[in-house]
């Protein structure tokens, strides 16, 4: 079955636009043994005090340590189901033709889309103790007000640019200095590739890649219309974690006559902040 297997990360790939992201930059974390764990339990940490100054090194600092909290993270199994009967195989073995994997691949778009769904819409997933939340609805998330939709006439290329820039400035004030992604929705994509003001030389989205340590602007299909989300990519603020990556199982019924596949994976998106509620996402609306 290995034309499903490749049809299905096929389909996959070209549906996830954020977690793209997050696996193109190393922001994964694995657990051994995903489907024999129901959440991930881990700790977050606070800040210890700064560091002494003197010339001698003689007068003792103050002691101190960590402190460290647990908290948990559901692991849910994202999965689609479909079958096939034992004559469309046969015919498929008896002509030489490639079996279809049309289906495989639709199943393969919904369980990514549900995926991208938990880091891009208003969503949550609650077991065990622990709460999946996506950029939308983290609880400590930076939330700014947009001065207009970036789609209607009032955004111009200014108020595009001031509203970035305010964005960028709360999570610097929340001391995370990038590099930042900023992700847009599907209704702003056409409003940021016209021109940055009247006679210039370059589109809004150029310009906004002029500014610093903003690295990328993507559009995510997924976000919900006039949303913003501006997330610094580190592992201390976003990162995947994947107990199973995607795959099929197979299993037969009706004395053989039937054969059935689950497409599955245990991945989800865990957004994170520090002790101090400091969170490196921004998300404009």
């Amino acid at each position: 079955w290995k034309s499903y297997d490749t049809a299905i990360i096929k389909a996959a790939q070209n549906r996830l636009t954020g977690i793209a992201d997050l696996q193109s930059r190393g922001l994964i974390y694995t657990v051994p043994n995903g489907l024999g764990k129901t959440v991930l339990e881990y700790e977050d940490v606070g800040d210890i005090q700064a560091a002494e100054v003197s010339m001698d090194a003689v007068t003792r600092g103050k002691n101190d340590r960590p402190e460290f909290e647990i908290r948990y993270l559901p692991l849910p199994i994202i999965h689609g189901d479909f079958q096939l009967n034992s004559r469309v195989l046969a015919a498929s073995r008896t002509t030489g033709a490639p079996l279809d994997t049309t289906i495989a691949e639709l199943k393969a778009r919904k369980v990514a889309e549900k995926l991208e769904d938990m880091l891009f819409t208003n969503t949550t997933y609650t077991f065990g103790g622990g709460t999946i939340y996506s950029y939308m609805n983290a609880p400590n998330r930076n939330e700014y007000s947009l001065t207009a939709n970036w789609d209607d006439s009032a955004a111009t290329g200014e108020v595009v640019l001031e509203d970035v820039l305010g964005m960028k400035q709360m999570l610097i004030d929340d001391r995370y200095y990038g590099p930042y992604v900023l992700y847009i929705p599907t209704n702003f994509e056409t409003a940021i590739d016209a021109d940055f003001k009247s006679g210039s030389d370059k589109s809004i989205r150029q310009r906004l890649l002029e500014v610093s340590n903003i690295s990328d602007v993507r559009v995510a299909d997924h976000l919900t219309a006039d949303n913003v989300i501006m997330v610094q990519m580190t592992s201390d603020v976003v990162r995947l974690v994947q107990g199973l990556p995607i795959t099929t199982v197979e299993w037969s019924s009706e004395g053989g006559m039937v054969f059935h596949f689950k497409v599955m994976t245990i991945a989800v998106p865990q957004i994170r902040a520090d002790q101090n509620l400091r969170c490196g996402i921004c998300h404009g609306s």
